[in-house]
């Protein structure tokens, strides 16, 4: 469910997520590709009332197909917030796989694809409390869907690409947890 239709409880959980977007991967400059189709208004936010695999399935092929067939100028990107299941990181982790064999059936493989941000992220070989894992923390277990094509073109114009994630470690280690928590960053501390 989109912003038209949802609750306040719902439109409570697209604005926080508006506001990571913002604060965090915008006004962070954790992804240099967002700010434009974030201020021509091109991200769709979609709240997932499922409780269990089948639904979320179910729900991102709705939100991957409605991706597909609109135009990148209508819409170019959606972040799917799952506010009521896979709290657990490794739970949402093993999800991915069930997410990536669903772009094949759809066959949107090559077209579309799934990134993936959570309250307690972590990368393999970090420690929970480690700083670098918040370049991966929303407020809540969120799906984001990619146009390839968007991605292709942001890093053509873009040429250190690669460089982006060292630099967003050496900025939040700059920054650090204090910093995070000032700016209301700190999502595993929610709970």
């Amino acid at each position: 469910m989109g912003e038209q239709g949802a609750c306040a409880h719902e439109l409570e959980m697209i604005h926080a997520t508006r506001h990571w977007v913002d604060t965090a991967v915008i006004g962070l400059n954790l992804c240099p590709f967002a700010k434009a189709v974030q201020s021509k208004g091109l991200v769709h936010y979609a709240i997932s009332q499922a409780r269990d695999t089948r639904s979320l399935l179910k729900d991102l092929a709705k939100e991957l197909m409605t991706l597909a067939d609109l135009p990148a100028q209508e819409r170019d990107t959606t972040l799917l917030i799952v506010p009521y299941m896979l709290d657990d990181f490794l739970d949402f982790n093993d999800f991915l796989d069930d997410a990536d064999a669903l772009l094949e059936r759809l066959n949107l493989s090559g077209q579309l694809q799934v990134a993936d941000f959570h309250p307690r992220y972590q990368f393999a070989g970090t420690d929970i409390d480690d700083v670098s894992n918040y370049t991966n923390r929303a407020p809540y277990p969120t799906l984001h869907l990619l146009r390839e094509e968007s991605i292709d073109q942001a890093v053509q114009a873009f040429p250190d690409a690669s460089d982006i994630f060292e630099r967003n470690i050496d900025k939040l280690q700059a920054l650090g947890i204090k910093g995070l928590r000032e700016l209301g960053l700190a999502y595993e501390e929610r709970k």
